[in-house]
């Protein structure tokens, strides 16, 4: 039997003194961390760059088939992923939880070691948070705080017209990925006594349960001195990505379907699903790549870089947003991505 320790056993400040016990401070922008009413940072001379994401229980993840440690990591990097998506460091979190006594020490300790493992893989320092009491299921809101050059950062509304439209990675598999899990929890529930069959699909459910931030795209922009006119990162589906940059941009824009990069397993697993692969890399989100405008010119510096796809090129308004297709046909490109209140 699983040794289990209630966490009302330790109460809140003890608890908070087991979660942080073995921080140590990565950056020299941390000034004091876990332990004091504040944290402080000083940023030396550089902005600072802030987000919060919210995480919760049976809106966004699922615990029949998300492992604690997976979901302690992915918390991390969802949020590590925005500030990326500013062309900014990330260098602090804080990280609040809210969970029901049915949520053990030991269950706690294994979300923690994720958000420790992606705190060490990203260089980022955890500076506070808090924790609570929740009467239905589990909570998780994280503020992600970074760094940037002053006036370095790049905005969503800052495209030009004749920009190029391009996307890091590729798109699709973490739907396809939660697709498959899903189907799985159904089966499960109707028949306890089958065995989850996951097909060996690795890829797609690793880029469901773990993704993990394009900070390697972000290095390779510095180094080749190139500025994004405009970036945001693909969390609620490609097509209403690119219309938010259209958008705030006040810009057209012209989309090919041929050019959006969707992984062969992606590909495999869509027809198994009877699914368009290319929709899944539309409407799926959750990829968390980077999706960009540059200039032209910069064109020959990413060319040989394969984790940068040109997809299209940012037009004039009077000529809408669209997606010519494979076939050759032209369609209204449309958002269809996740939304959290239609769930």
């Amino acid at each position: 039997m699983e040794e289990r320790t209630e966490i009302k056993d330790l109460g809140e400040f003890g608890l908070i003194d087991y979660l942080t016990r073995n921080i140590e401070i990565q950056n020299a922008s941390t000034v004091l961390g876990v332990g004091d009413d504040a944290a402080v940072i000083d940023h030396f001379g550089k902005q600072t760059v802030i987000s919060t994401d919210m995480l919760v229980e049976g809106i966004h993840f699922d615990l029949m088939y998300t492992p604690l440690k997976h979901l302690g990591y992915k918390s991390v990097v969802v949020n590590l992923s925005d500030i990326y998506a500013m062309n900014a460091t990330p260098t602090q979190i804080t990280m609040s939880v809210a969970f029901s006594n049915k949520v053990s020490l030991e269950a706690l300790n294994e979300f923690y070691e994720g958000v420790y493992a992606a705190c060490e893989k990203y260089g980022v320092d955890l500076i506070g948070g808090d924790t609570s009491n929740s009467q239905k299921g589990f909570i998780i809101s994280v503020t992600a705080i970074g760094e940037v050059t002053p006036d370095q950062f790049v905005k969503r509304s800052t495209a030009q017209k004749g920009d190029l439209l391009c996307v890091t990675g590729d798109l699709g598999a973490a739907y396809l990925g939660l697709t498959l899990l899903e189907r799985e929890k159904k089966i499960f529930l109707e028949n306890p006594d089958v065995k989850p069959d996951l097909e060996d699909q690795t890829y797609i459910i690793g880029r469901q349960l773990k993704p993990e931030a394009r900070k390697d795209i972000i290095e390779f922009l510095h180094e080749q001195e190139i500025v994004p006119t405009s970036m945001m990162d693909v969390s609620d589906g490609l097509s209403s990505e690119i219309l938010h940059i259209a958008k705030q941009s006040n810009l057209g824009v012209v989309v090919y379907e041929d050019k959006i990069p969707i992984a062969q397993e992606s590909k495999e697993m869509a027809l198994k699903f009877s699914l368009d692969p290319t929709a899944c890399a539309l409407s799926g989100g959750e990829d968390y790549e980077l999706l960009f405008t540059m200039k032209q010119q910069d064109y020959d510096k990413i060319v040989l870089n394969e984790q940068i796809s040109v997809i299209g090129y940012m037009a004039d308004i009077a000529e809408g947003a669209h997606i010519h297709t494979k076939g050759g046909n032209k369609f209204k490109l449309v958002a269809q991505g996740w939304n959290a209140f239609q769930q």
